[in-house]
This record gives structure tokens, sequence and C-alpha cells, in this order.
């Protein structure tokens, strides 16, 4: 099967950042490897390193032609939306720096794509990752939620594309 575009979705965190990596040919996903880059018991500074590192190797390793993060929404605790608008910028900066361009979504248009439903909580969008990549179990939650970002993208670029075969010049 020729490779037509590898996307790297990334779920960012503080503690753990979940990325997965997908192969879109046409109208088939291909899982390629998907996992977390934790980094519990750091200072700030050395857990934005991790990120940046973990997800440089992961871009490097991989080779994919576009990352797709999800947007912060506004928590309830300002502090803690501060911080993981912090490990967003990390993951952003890493794929900047590996030449990338990002595409971002918010988590209520990844559970949309993904589920049908942009109020699905976890262990939904955990199974439909499973069942749309065809894989013998659920991946952990972070890993579900980037590998899900991957799966928006290409169904958004999907739906594009049919929009670019209708439309006149």
């Amino acid at each position: 099967m020729a490779r037509l575009l590898r996307v790297i979705g990334i779920d960012p965190g503080l503690r753990v950042t979940g990325f997965g990596v997908i192969d879109v040919a046409s109208q088939k996903l291909n899982y390629v490897t998907s996992g977390c880059i934790k980094t519990v018991g750091q200072g700030l500074p050395d857990r934005l390193k991790e990120i940046v590192t973990g997800v440089i190797e992961i871009i490097e390793s991989h080779t994919p032609s576009i990352a797709v993060v999800e947007k912060v929404f506004v928590n309830v605790n300002p502090q803690s939306t501060l911080l993981l608008g912090q490990a967003r910028g990390a993951a952003i900066s890493a794929a900047v720096l590996k030449d990338l361009n990002v595409a971002e979504f918010t988590a209520l248009q990844v559970k949309q794509s993904v589920v049908g439903n942009g109020h699905a909580d976890k262990s939904q969008v955990q199974e439909m990752v499973k069942r749309l990549l065809n894989l013998p179990s659920a991946p952990s939650t972070d890993a579900a939620d980037a590998l899900a970002c991957a799966i928006c993208y290409a169904h958004s670029e999907r739906l594009a594309s049919r929009l670019r075969q209708v439309t006149p010049n």
C-alpha cells in the first residue's frame, strides 16, 4: 500500500503527553504507533524539555507529514489551564522545529469526528479508536486521545478533498 499521508496526533499534558501516528491512504486508516511521554516527578522546565525531546524523537523515528495537536480548553482552575498551555506549546514547538505544519482541533471537534458525539467520554473515544484502527485492544486514554486527533485530521482532510473535487475553480 502506498503511503499517502502520515499524521502524528498529540494530546498534550504536563505529566503525560499522548502521541499516536497513523497512515492515511484514500479511505483507509492504518495504525503505526502510539504511546505516552511521561514526565512525572520533574520540575516544570525539565518536564517541558522532556516533552520537546520526546516529540522530536517520535517525529524523527516515524517521519510524519503533519502534526495535529488538541487545543487547550479553559479549565475551572486557571493554573491548570496555564500549565496545560505550556505543555501544548512545548509539543507544538517540537513539531515546528522539525518543519511540520501543525493543525489544531478542539476536544469537541475530535470527539465529534471520531465518536459522533462531541461530549463522548474517554472510554467511548478509546473504543472507537480501537475499532477505526482495527486494534486488538484499546490504547491508553492519552494515546487514544492523540490517535483520535490524527483520525480527526484524516476525516477533515477527506472532506476537504471531496469539496475540492466538486467545487469549480
